[in-house]
């Protein structure tokens, strides 16, 4: 597919995009794309301000963007459901979500809902929020769902009977490869499902390589040595790692591109598929395991109350 930019983006005009943790990093880059493809941008955010500032920061950019902004914390299934009836109270279609955002380097922390963290936050939070929205989405022709993995899923394990943490050993890395390898899972087993229920919307999955983000955040007294570590990783991530910019393409590519189909998984073409432009990735075989993929839909519907599809 060549080397893929923003400017090979079809137009987005009429079509409304709902883009989570859309405030920086990633989430900033992809709604800064679909605005200036002509789409209709919700951002998604935990903080209002922060929102205020992302649309700001778009506007700068493309004085002519069409913004809206969300309170979303996917750590809360409360704030999830309550986000999902306002997105179906103000809107008529949502052709596009990208569920973007993400947390990862906390210690063993849990959300409101008493879910660990990561898992809760990455994974049951996007799955809630995309099975509330499921409606709205299925009237919508042609709509998509880019879920966004990372190449750390490669790493990542998935044991149905303990995904809280509960019985492992906690590892901070471990916990962040396996919210991943869920995400992933859930994007594959969502385009199944969507398959057999012949509905007119594709679910795809995409990942930055190794990019410039920030991904971090935990409350200040639980975070000191954790902060010296990822303050640490970011000092080497500035010289190695690409742009946010860059490493949002891949998502903006499974959001637009006109031959992309159902189930297939986008990422940077480079070495590791840590850089470079988009192009199909290759999905780690743990994350192709159709019976695991059931299970977790299973416990992810369980443990949220949000039975769809």
């Amino acid at each position: 597919m060549g080397k893929w930019t923003k400017r090979d983006m079809p137009s987005l005009q009429g079509k409304t995009a709902l883009v989570t943790g859309a405030n920086s990093g990633l989430g900033l880059e992809t709604a800064l794309g679909l605005a200036e493809a002509g789409a209709r941008v919700i951002l998604a955010c935990r903080s209002p301000d922060k929102a205020q500032q992302a649309a700001t920061t778009i506007r700068n950019t493309f004085p002519q963007a069409e913004l809206d902004s969300l309170q979303l914390d996917l750590a809360s299934l409360d704030s999830v459901r309550q986000a999902a009836q306002q997105v179906a109270e103000r809107y008529s279609q949502l052709d596009l979500l990208i569920n973007n955002a993400g947390v990862m380097g906390l210690p063993l922390s849990q959300t409101v809902d008493g879910f660990e963290t990561l898992f809760g936050t990455n994974h049951l939070g996007h799955f809630a929020l995309t099975g509330q929205l499921f409606e709205l989405i299925s009237q919508t022709p042609g709509a998509r769902i880019v879920s966004v993995a990372s190449v750390a899923h490669k790493s990542g394990q998935l044991p149905l009977d303990d995904l809280n943490w509960q019985r492992r050993a906690y590892s901070m890395p471990g916990a962040y490869a396996q919210s991943k390898l869920a995400n992933l899972l859930f994007a594959l087993e969502l385009e199944r499902r969507l398959r057999r229920s012949g509905v007119d919307t594709i679910s795809v999955a995409a990942h930055p390589g190794y990019a410039a983000t920030n991904v971090f955040y935990a409350r200040d007294a639980q975070i000191s040595l954790t902060r010296r570590i990822w303050n640490a990783m970011s000092w080497v991530g500035a010289f190695m790692a690409q742009s946010a910019a860059k490493g949002a393409l891949p998502t903006l590519y499974a959001a637009s591109a006109a031959d992309v189909k159902g189930g297939e998984y986008y990422g940077p073409k480079g070495p590791l598929e840590f850089w470079g432009y988009p192009d199909r990735a290759a999905p780690r075989g743990l994350a192709l395991d159709e019976q695991l993929a059931a299970g977790l839909w299973q416990a992810s519907a369980r443990m949220t109350g949000v039975n769809w599809l």
